[in-house]
């Protein structure tokens, strides 16, 4: 196996795999705020753009880089060599509070997290508000499609939306930050049903604040990879639901994934408290994104 070198990153998040160990993330420390290419194999690393405090990344069929932006809160269309447009920023004139994650569906649409709370009230002084935990959220989700900007809410008032991706059923999931859970979706006559509970990432007795299920991604296999925030784990839940194994990483705030080249059965996890990408073997390839 090659080695791979991660070189240091700002509270990185939104790993995209672009080639054999080459990624775009983003980092959100407030000394970068940028969308940045990492090369693993040297442990080099070069920023393409400031744009406040990136988020969520996707990547489209026509090289184009979809952002949430979350320092002000918008989807942005970016390119590789920094051009960066806000696309649209409001859903019926309301104002977007926190877009996260993004990842498209099988029917060529967006799919975006809004963790229902703007960011700038999250914390305070550099630490989680007092009321971070009972704060009345309103999280949604919204299918945006990219050539025409018309938009559908899928669901809302959920305690922080967060990490979002399709499952190889086609169903939509969705996780909820402060309670731990993941939701299924299932379409029906073209639209989304209501929200079922699929999963709990949460381990008992290990309650903190920030603590709960940021990024995830699917296996070919059926099985979901669930980075956990201040957990310091990856948790892995099978097609029925059930979580089959926990990946401990190096640092406690792991905060995305994203799985290696097709045949290496590694996935990549962007960490925060240690800034870094952590590579490790789980012996399965992912599901191919949508773009």
């Amino acid at each position: 196996m090659k080695e791979f070198i991660s070189p240091a990153l700002s509270f990185p998040e939104g790993p995209v795999l672009l080639g054999d160990m080459e990624f775009l993330v983003v980092e959100m420390g407030e000394d970068a705020g940028t969308l940045t290419r990492v090369d693993g194999k040297n442990g080099t690393k070069r920023r393409i753009v400031r744009t406040g405090r990136p988020n969520g990344l996707a990547l489209d069929r026509n090289g184009i880089i979809w952002t949430a932006e979350s320092d002000h809160p918008s989807l942005l269309k970016v390119s590789m060599n920094g051009e960066a447009e806000v696309f649209v920023d409001n859903y019926g004139g309301e104002p977007f509070r926190f877009p996260n994650d993004l990842a498209f569906g099988p029917d060529g649409l967006l799919y975006m997290t809004d963790s229902g709370i703007r960011f700038k009230d999250s914390e305070k002084d550099g630490k989680i508000s007092d009321d971070y935990a009972t704060y009345p959220y309103k999280g949604r989700v919204f299918a945006i499609d990219t050539a025409t900007k018309e938009m559908q809410l899928i669901d809302d008032d959920i305690k922080f939306t967060n990490g979002i991706a399709f499952g190889p059923d086609g169903c939509l999931y969705v996780n909820e930050t402060r309670t731990g859970n993941i939701y299924r979706y299932e379409k029906a006559g073209g639209r989304f049903g209501d929200r079922i509970l699929f999963a709990n990432v949460n381990h008992e007795g290990d309650y903190k604040p920030s603590r709960g299920p940021d990024g995830m991604k699917f296996s070919k296999n059926g099985n979901l990879y669930c980075t956990v925030y201040d957990q310091g784990d990856v948790v892995v839940i099978n097609p029925e639901g059930k979580v089959i194994d926990s990946i401990k990483t190096k640092g406690m705030r792991p905060t995305n994934l994203v799985f290696g080249p097709e045949g290496s059965g590694d996935i990549y996890v962007t960490e925060v408290s240690l800034g870094s990408i952590e590579r490790f073997h789980v012996g399965e390839d992912g599901l191919p994104l949508y773009n």
